[in-house]
C-alpha cells in the first residue's frame, strides 16, 4: 500500500493548459472532481484522458455507466463506485439497479445483463471471454463493434481505478454503499 500522501492540485498548482479544462470543467458541472484534478499532475494527461472518455461509441450512457459500476467494483476503486452509482442514477438506474451491476447481473433487463456478464468476465480475465458468455453477448444483440467498443471502455475505467487506487485521493462523491 501507498504510504506516498497525494494532495489534489489547484488551479494555480497545474499548467496552463490544465487551468482552462479546470475552468470548463467547473463552468459544466459545478466543481472539478479530485481525481480529475488529480490527472492534471500531467500537462497532457488530462485533456488526453477526457479525450478518450468523451470518445464516440456504439453504447448508451446507461451501458456505459453499467460497465463503469461492474470494472470500478472489480478494481475495488472506491472513487470510481461512488461517482458512477451516482451517474449511474442520473441514468436511469436505481439504488438496488446499480448494486446488482456491481454484483455482476442485471436481471431487470436482458440485454445489459448479456453486457454486465461479458464486461465482468473480459475485465476479470483481461478481455478473454468463454464461447457461451460471447454467445449470450450476441443474441442480446450487440456485436462484433459493441465488442470493440465495450472493451475501450473497460481500458477507460481501468485508468481512472487505477490512479485512485495508488493515489487514494479524497473521494468528492456520495460514497457508494458496501456490497454485502
Amino acid at each position: 500500500m501507498t504510504t506516498t500522501k497525494f494532495k489534489v492540485p489547484e488551479r494555480e498548482d497545474v499548467s496552463p493548459n490544465n487551468q482552462v479544462i479546470f475552468d470548463n470543467l467547473k463552468k459544466a458541472l459545478g466543481f472539478v472532481p479530485n481525481l480529475y484534478a488529480t490527472i492534471a499532475y500531467s500537462d497532457t494527461g488530462l485533456e488526453n484522458y477526457l479525450n478518450f472518455q468523451n470518445g464516440k461509441t456504439s453504447l448508451s450512457k446507461k451501458e456505459k455507466e453499467a460497465i463503469n459500476l461492474v470494472v470500478s467494483q472489480i478494481n475495488n476503486c472506491e472513487y470510481c463506485l461512488s461517482a458512477h452509482t451516482l451517474l449511474g442514477k442520473m441514468n436511469g438506474f436505481t439504488e438496488e439497479q446499480t448494486i446488482e451491476l456491481r454484483k455482476g447481473s442485471a436481471s431487470f433487463d436482458s440485454k445489459l445483463d448479456a453486457l454486465v456478464k461479458f464486461t465482468n468476465e473480459a475485465t476479470v480475465n483481461k478481455g478473454k471471454v468463454s464461447e457461451p458468455t460471447l454467445a449470450n453477448f450476441f443474441k442480446a444483440g450487440y456485436g462484433e463493434a459493441s465488442i470493440i467498443d465495450v472493451h475501450i471502455a473497460i481500458a477507460e475505467k481501468v485508468v481512472m481505478n487505477y490512479i485512485h487506487n495508488l493515489t487514494q485521493i479524497p473521494i468528492d462523491f456520495p460514497l457508494a454503499k458496501p456490497l454485502n
